[in-house]
């Protein structure tokens, strides 16, 4: 495996690379950070090998967004929603030169993230057709009228797996807004389903915080894996 890492628009750009041909493309966008941890802990869990795109220093509230929210409390800041603008950059720019590193071409193409990058991951599929694969840890479906955009809109390509896992105490908060979570989380699981998409939703111990690279690991290799999970 090499690390190649490079800056696009001072986001962070990591990419670990298999020596084996034709390996899928799991993209990965995260707050900071390269997420080694991650790629390791999916490793560690018996997953084949796989080339792992990370794309860190995000503008966090802004590139992961798909519209404009305003703040979840007093000292909180608004979500302005530039994720097409940065959608654009992953797909016209940042994934086409992985794509020249990588050995062979990938056998697919999978899109995954935690909170609001799992939001992100989410909305992507209406607004691209290049991921074949969607995991979404503890994803922000509190998001004001995310669920009602899913289930009104057309996906640009169905995936041909997805995942869902959340917190069962991330809805046990008092803003009213963010105890939605776990409410729209299964209503897009059920959602999915009934399109037909192979589909998985988990719940796992804790809040919002416990354990994101573990449960992240978890989510890439759930989509990385080839049976069904009906």
């Amino acid at each position: 495996m090499n690390i190649e890492k490079w800056t696009v628009n001072n986001r962070e750009v990591t990419l670990y690379l298999t020596d084996k041909e034709n390996m899928p493309l799991i993209v990965f966008n995260t707050y900071q950070g390269d997420s080694k941890s991650i790629y390791e802990k999916t490793i560690e869990n018996g997953c084949s090998e796989f080339n792992f795109l990370v794309v860190g220093n995000l503008n966090w509230d802004d590139d992961m967004t798909p519209w404009y929210c305003p703040p979840l409390s007093e000292n909180d800041t608004p979500c302005a929603g530039g994720a097409d603008k940065y959608l654009s950059v992953l797909v016209n720019d940042i994934i086409p030169n992985v794509k020249k590193k990588l050995n062979g071409n990938p056998e697919y193409i999978g899109i995954s993230g935690y909170s609001l990058a799992g939001l992100f991951a989410v909305y992507a599929m209406y607004n691209t057709d290049i991921f074949d694969r969607v995991a979404s840890m503890s994803g922000s479906f509190w998001y004001p009228d995310f669920v009602k955009y899913c289930v009104s809109n057309k996906i640009k390509k169905m995936p041909n797996k997805m995942y869902f896992s959340l917190g069962d105490k991330e809805a046990s908060i008092k803003n009213k807004m963010l105890k939605t979570v776990q409410a729209n989380t299964e209503s897009l699981f059920k959602y999915y389903k009934n399109l037909g998409i192979d589909v998985t939703y988990e719940l796992n111990q804790g809040n919002h915080f416990k354990d994101a690279d573990i449960r992240s690991a978890k989510g890439i290799k759930k989509i990385l894996e080839e049976e069904s999970f009906v």
